[in-house]
């Protein structure tokens, strides 16, 4: 896996994952879905320059202009419901992509901190043959992303798959590093050291879909 993790540079990337993570600032929704919605643009735009290129001419009111622009097409999937301001974010830089829709969750059939990741729901374009992006804003410990990518291997073989991730502990990277093709790409705002027992990245910043849209049941 080729790992992208543009915590090692210094960008305004920082300032919207810092603000993601304090806990005086996160507590407001609509700040917090726009900050992840602008991470989701960064990313999308690093992820950008490894796309397939070719010459085309475009006709301006004055002249003709000849100019690079992607041949890939992509497909951009999420997981519900926290992968919805990542995806936005994404969707705003590749806006002729198609996508796709995918619902897991962590189910604890003990009430112990074990747990099973279920797929239950799948909606999406076909991925035979295209650039898969698949958005997940916490990588934790990529149980999640391994059962999401069985559900979609159903849909088609892609040319490229590309991961999406806010934050994400070393564990999860080292973990999804042995499940994808080696040659996936991992785009990532930041990396943590420890995951705990219950499967939380610390510090990491909590749970993402409650921060974005409110408590659930």
């Amino acid at each position: 896996m080729i790992v992208h993790n543009l915590d090692t540079e210094n960008s305004v990337l920082k300032q919207f994952v810092s603000e993601i993570r304090d806990i005086s600032i996160q507590r407001d929704h609509m700040r917090f879905r726009r900050n992840i919605e602008r991470i989701g643009e960064v990313l999308a735009y690093e992820l950008s320059k490894t796309l397939t290129f070719s010459v085309k001419k475009i006709t301006t009111p004055l002249d003709i202009k000849s100019i690079s622009l992607s041949d890939d097409q992509l497909v951009l999937c999420s997981i519900l419901r926290a992968g919805i301001p990542l995806h936005q974010g994404l969707l705003n830089y590749f806006d002729q992509a198609e996508n796709g829709f995918i619902s897991a969750y962590r189910h604890h059939p003990n009430d112990d901190d074990d747990f099973d990741i279920v797929v239950n729901y799948l909606a999406t374009a076909s991925i035979e043959n295209k650039v898969l992006v698949m958005a997940d804003p916490m990588l934790a410990t990529g149980k999640t992303l391994e059962n999401t990518y069985n559900a979609l291997k159903s849909c088609g073989t892609p040319s490229q798959i590309h991961i999406v991730s806010v934050i994400g502990s070393k564990a999860g990277v080292d973990y999804i590093e042995d499940v994808f093709p080696e040659n996936t790409h991992l785009w990532i705002a930041s990396i943590d050291d420890t995951l705990n027992s219950k499967g939380y990245i610390v510090p990491g910043l909590g749970d993402a879909g409650d921060l974005s849209f409110g408590k659930k049941l």
